[in-house]
C-alpha cells in the first residue's frame, strides 16, 4: 500500500494550491479518502474526507475554502486549497480508511506528509 502526496509548497496568503494523493496497493474506490494536518507540538487536525459515495465531510476551519474530489479512475484524492491563511500552514498527510467486511477490521493507511507554509 502507497499514498505519495505531493503539491505542497510555499504560497502567499490568499494563494491557493493543490495537493495531490497517489494510492496504490488496495481497491481505491471502496475507500473513504482525506486529508489531515499537523503542526509541530500540536495534534493531527482532520481537514476534510470523501466517502465512496462521493459524500464529504470539512472541518469548520476550511469550509468554503477548501474543495476535496476524488478520481477513481487515477486512484487520486484531491485537495484545492484557495484563500490560504497563515494558519493553514502544516503538514499535510493524505489518508485511506475502509471497514473490511466481514471481519470488520478497519484499514487506515496514511501517506508521509506534505509542507504546506502560508507566509508572505
Amino acid at each position: 500500500v502507497q499514498l505519495v502526496e505531493s503539491g505542497g509548497g510555499l504560497v502567499q496568503p490568499g494563494g491557493s494550491l493543490r495537493l495531490s494523493c497517489a494510492a496504490s496497493g488496495f481497491t481505491f474506490a471502496n475507500y473513504a479518502m482525506g486529508w489531515a494536518r499537523q503542526v509541530p507540538g500540536k495534534g493531527l487536525e482532520w481537514v476534510s474526507r470523501i466517502y465512496s459515495d462521493g459524500s464529504t465531510y470539512y472541518a469548520d476551519s476550511v469550509q468554503g475554502r477548501f474543495i476535496i474530489s476524488r478520481d477513481n479512475a487515477k486512484n487520486t484524492v484531491y485537495l484545492q486549497m484557495n484563500r490560504l491563511k497563515p494558519k493553514d500552514t502544516a503538514v499535510y498527510y493524505c489518508n485511506a480508511q475502509a471497514m473490511v467486511l466481514p471481519t470488520y477490521i478497519v484499514n487506515d493507511y496514511w501517506g508521509q506528509g506534505t509542507q504546506v507554509t502560508v507566509s508572505s
